[in-house]
């Protein structure tokens, strides 16, 4: 048997592209400055957002370590008093993930709101050194 190679009639058959990736920066608090205006002016908004939704809207670079660090930022936000827990919602990236949506804190609140979050935290961790020294 003989294989018979069709003949090329001028078509290309191109792959599409891959997707583009986003931009690495290398240090994360650089990362962290650098991103950090965009996410207080989604939370001056007063409307619901997600962390991926606000990346790809405005075209934000990935921290150095996009797997872990991502997680970093909202933690940071709300201890900032910027932003605070909304409820969950599907994730755009992993299509089959809830992830948090988060809501912004009047800018007249903020720092009340930032200060309470440092006096919970003393008092966990107050309350867990009594804990350990009692045991």
């Amino acid at each position: 048997m003989t294989h018979i190679q069709p003949a090329f009639d001028g078509i290309e058959l191109a792959a599409p592209a891959p997707p583009k990736t986003r931009r690495i920066v290398d240090d994360y608090e650089a990362w962290v400055t650098e991103v950090w205006d965009a996410f207080v002016e989604a939370a001056d908004t007063r409307k619901p957002f997600t962390i991926a939704e606000i990346a790809a809207a405005k075209k934000l670079p990935d921290p150095p370590h996009p797997k872990s660090q991502w997680g970093a930022l909202p933690a940071r936000l709300q201890d900032a008093g910027i932003i605070r827990h909304h409820g969950f919602g599907g994730s755009e990236r992993a299509h089959q993930s809830l992830v948090h949506v988060w809501i912004g804190v009047p800018a007249a609140l903020r720092e009340t709101v930032a200060r309470r979050r440092r006096e919970e935290r003393a008092a966990r961790r107050a309350a867990g050194r009594r804990k350990t020294s009692a045991a």
